[in-house]
């Protein structure tokens, strides 16, 4: 599959894009400044990494069969309008949580109630948006050798397009779990900032997520 990240230059971006890689999937590598995914392309090919592409974000949408947001915040607004048009019809996973600089470790629910939800109004029913990925740790990603140990909750209205998410981050080593309607991701976007407080309080480098009493599998 052909994996567009928006914002693939970044911490969290870099890290899925060598995850997904490894799985042997095709990545595009968006960014604002085609310069900089040209230059962040090269460093991954010098580590093996071959199956990456550099783009810009429209590109990155157009060229993809999914793509990911992966972005800060206060770019979130600019890059889903960036890709509306090339993004059309596919499915589109928000892993963007909004938080407000410098208090990081305190929920900020933006005008939209949750980045998810701003970015389904924006891009239209057409194209189904999946919530994910939002407690998984950018530093743990990036560390290939390293096994992730952390549960990834899952919202969307779309069955289909859940389920493909699903799937993709079962590719990552990661358990994928249903959780539930898009309107959910208010609560998954929230829960970061706790993770965020908690890294501090317990000098962590990667708190996250692991339900328990749950099967090992997805129920479909």
């Amino acid at each position: 599959m052909r994996i567009g990240i928006v914002g693939g230059t970044g911490k969290l971006g870099s890290g899925l894009a060598v995850r997904w890689t490894r799985a042997g999937h095709e990545i595009l590598v968006g960014s604002r400044d085609v310069g900089k995914a040209r230059a962040h392309v090269e460093d991954l090919a010098l580590q093996g990494y071959g199956s990456v592409e550099a783009a810009d974000y429209a590109e990155s949408a157009r060229g993809a069969d999914v793509v990911v947001l992966a972005v800060p915040y206060e770019a979130h607004g600019q890059a889903v309008e960036a890709i509306r048009e090339a993004a059309k019809g596919k499915i589109v996973v928000d892993v963007t949580v909004p938080l407000k600089p410098p208090k990081v470790n305190q929920v900020s629910l933006p005008p939209g109630q949750s980045a998810a939800l701003e970015a389904q109004a924006l891009l239209g029913e057409g194209t189904p948006v999946v919530a994910a990925l939002h407690h998984v740790s950018a530093t743990h990603l990036a560390d290939v050798a390293r096994a992730l140990e952390c549960d990834v909750l899952v919202a969307s209205d779309d069955a289909r397009a859940k389920d493909a998410v699903m799937q993709l981050v079962g590719d990552l080593g990661l358990r994928a779990l249903d959780a539930g309607p898009l309107v959910n991701a208010i609560a998954l976007e929230s829960l970061t900032p706790v993770l965020i407080h908690l890294n501090r309080v317990y000098k962590s480098q990667g708190a996250g997520v692991v339900l328990t009493n749950l099967p090992s599998r997805s129920p479909r």
